[in-house]
């Protein structure tokens, strides 16, 4: 019996179990030289098969290195396996920060930005949009480099590449300097509020998640990330609206422990400590748990919220919490965020494919009207053609993936269908 490679929630199975760990850029170029058909695995944080492979997978997991600190253009340059949390700690111990990070900081950086993976915050581009440069290892083997400086327009069809272009040995981020953090939750926001009030909210924090279980038209969290900007921070309202301040920790999943989530009560500390949900040295979230996204346009989000919201019936007893957030337009090609001030609609389900493969398509008709764009990495069933629909600059990232990578070596079942398949 062969050993069974699953993604991180173990929702699903690869198609093989030839897994490559090389330790140098040339071994790279070998790999992709010598393999017909090949994939790379970051993390496994993805819930579907973007990742896939029938023949060969590649880990960079021993390319963990940070080998440039560059203070004068106020970069880092990271190996392809590095993580968020490991850069994390590194940046804050030299006094620098990312602009922000995703609710976990244990993926990993190249994946999380060639998937369009995001944090919150209105002024805030999803991850992908602090990278500066890539080192990407081509179909044929080559070592190509691309920047802001060089080959801007390439960059910005290449960061979101969803691995279809190339094995992405070396990375580059836009960093800042280093800053403090608070975080607040808030219990009990009526849906109702957001209907005059949802910029006001989503703008009352560096970072704003708000949480629900789509029953009793309310969301039982609302997370505020606050910077600290001086020693004279602002005193705590007692009230968000009608949301109460919380007296205790809380998990977004109700009736787990909070332990492993970032601090919250009003407790400063550093960045890296209080953007994500999760700390980086417990087990992230829930576990065993499916996930889905999608990402509708900021100025239709109340009544995209509405419509989902009428299927709260539906959708409660498969689901372990949704999380609403906001994410800045940006320039990437296959950014769900591109051109587009956004709201991501999340669902964190239980494992129960059968029955949550039965709801996607319901929840993907409530949002018809919205022009909603799914989140590459995670579950959903809407037809490729829709999905092509959504993405003006397609035809030319096909043309990119072409260039970079002429035999197809990094196309799989999933890209064959959303990215090369038919427009129609």
């Amino acid at each position: 019996m062969r050993e069974v490679l699953k993604n991180w929630a173990g929702n699903y199975e690869y198609g093989t179990t030839r897994l490559h760990f090389p330790e140098s850029v040339e071994q790279v170029q070998e790999l992709v030289r010598s393999c017909n058909k090949l994939n790379v695995l970051g993390t496994r944080h993805s819930f579907n098969a973007i990742a896939d492979s029938g023949e060969d997978l590649v880990s960079l997991d021993k390319f963990v290195e940070v080998f440039e600190l560059d203070h004068q253009q106020n970069r880092v340059t990271v190996n392809g396996g590095m993580r968020y949390g490991q850069l994390c700690q590194y940046l804050e111990r030299k006094k620098y920060a990312l602009h922000n990070l995703a609710s976990l900081p244990h993926i990993s950086i190249v994946g999380a930005c060639a998937t369009g993976t995001h944090g919150s915050g209105v002024n805030n581009g999803n991850l992908a949009t602090a990278v500066s440069a890539l080192e990407i290892i081509t179909g044929n083997g080559e070592v190509v480099k691309l920047s802001r400086e060089h080959q801007k327009n390439y960059l910005q069809g290449t960061v979101v590449g969803l691995g279809a272009l190339g094995v992405v040995t070396n990375i580059t981020l836009d960093i800042q300097t280093t800053f403090e953090m608070r975080q607040v939750v808030y219990e009990d926001l009526p849906l109702s509020c957001l209907a005059d009030h949802f910029e006001e909210i989503m703008s009352s924090a560096y970072s704003v998640s708000l949480f629900t279980n789509w029953q009793g038209e309310r969301f039982h969290q609302v997370w505020l990330k606050e910077k600290i900007l001086s020693e004279h921070s602002g005193e705590l309202k007692g009230k968000l609206f009608e949301a109460t301040l919380s007296s205790g920790d809380h998990h977004p999943i109700a009736n787990l422990s909070s332990e492993n989530c970032t601090k919250q009560m009003s407790v400063i500390g550093p960045w890296n400590t209080r953007l994500p949900h999760f700390r980086m040295e417990f087990t992230p979230s829930h576990g065993q748990e499916m996930q889905t996204e999608y990402f509708v346009s900021h100025d239709q989000a109340f009544e995209a919220l509405v419509a989902i919201n009428k299927l709260g019936d539906r959708i409660a007893p498969f689901l372990l919490v949704s999380e609403v957030r906001t994410i800045a337009a940006d320039n990437l090609w296959l950014s769900p965020c591109y051109n587009r001030e956004s709201v991501a609609i999340h669902f964190t389900w239980k494992q129960d494919w059968r029955e949550v493969r039965k709801l996607l398509p319901v929840i993907e008709e409530a949002l018809l009207p919205f022009n909603a764009r799914p989140h590459w990495g995670k579950l959903f069933t809407m037809p490729p053609a829709r999905v092509q629909a959504c993405y003006e600059k397609l035809f030319k990232f096909k043309q990119l993936a072409q260039h970079f990578d002429p035999e197809g070596k990094f196309r799989n079942n999933f890209l064959e269908a959303y990215i090369f398949g038919k427009q129609s």
